[in-house]
């Protein structure tokens, strides 16, 4: 009896689940506003479990640039 419960209870914790780039480094650089651990911006972090599983989709398509584009190049300023 409690078994059937407690599976329907996992099953129903996991329908509820927001895919997210989240690696728990929050520190957002001042200069680009975005986070330096998931590549975010401030407003979508506070918007992400609102936002439609295409607009999440869209965002993640794009942070592995912006988080490119944070680091410093090789070779740039020596």
């Amino acid at each position: 009896m409690f078994a059937g419960i407690s599976a329907r209870s996992q099953r129903l914790k996991h329908r509820n689940v927001i895919e997210t780039p989240c690696i728990k480094i929050c520190t957002l650089q001042a200069r680009s506003g975005l986070c330096l651990g998931c590549g975010r911006t401030v407003d979508e972090i506070a918007a992400w479990s609102v936002m439609s599983a295409a607009e999440r989709a869209r965002i993640m398509n794009e942070l592995s640039a912006r988080l490119a584009a944070l680091k410093p190049s090789a070779g740039v300023g020596g």
